[in-house]
């Protein structure tokens, strides 16, 4: 990616963190605290697999018919990637990824077979399941830790996989 499209990604990044504040100051984005971290997280995210070169296609998708969502999808070249994003403002006993428990990826799966299912496509595209933990640490920079093929299509690859 050029310097040229990484300056770009900032001004975005940047103006966004802007309207953010703004929002919140003006009281116009209210709720609990943990649920505006999760959205910083995930607009951190964002970026962070712009930077990268993945193109984000969907952000917070559901389908409707099962609860929850998928917070990022994005393509890495021919490889669609579903991201999920944990968010902490502090390094805790426990790192934020291994909050991704087996109801978790379970509810991510089915999501994501919906996902495939509707696009136009002949054959389903390969498909990873991604981590993707996010420290926001008042006073610090940003500190991302990307799990690429975190788990897979079932248990026994997740197994496999550590």
């Amino acid at each position: 990616m050029g310097w040229m499209a990484q300056m770009r990604i900032g001004c975005e990044e940047r103006v966004l963190a802007g309207l953010t504040g703004i929002a919140r100051w003006s009281g116009g984005e209210g709720g609990p605290a943990h649920l505006a971290t999760g959205k910083d997280g995930e607009d951190a995210a964002f970026f962070f697999l712009r930077r990268k070169g993945y193109v984000v296609v969907a952000r917070r998708w559901s389908s409707g018919d099962h609860p929850g969502d998928i917070d990022l999808i994005a393509w890495q070249g021919a490889l669609l990637c579903m991201v999920e994003v944990k968010t902490r403002t502090a390094h805790d006993l426990y790192s934020a990824e291994t909050s991704v428990d087996w109801h978790k990826r379970n509810t991510l799966r089915k999501l994501a077979r919906q996902y495939v299912r509707q696009l136009p496509m002949e054959l389903p595209p390969p498909v990873r399941f991604d981590v993707l933990s996010i420290y926001l640490i008042p006073g610090k920079e940003k500190e991302f830790q990307h799990f690429e093929g975190s788990f897979g299509w079932t248990e026994r690859e997740a197994l496999e996989w550590r």
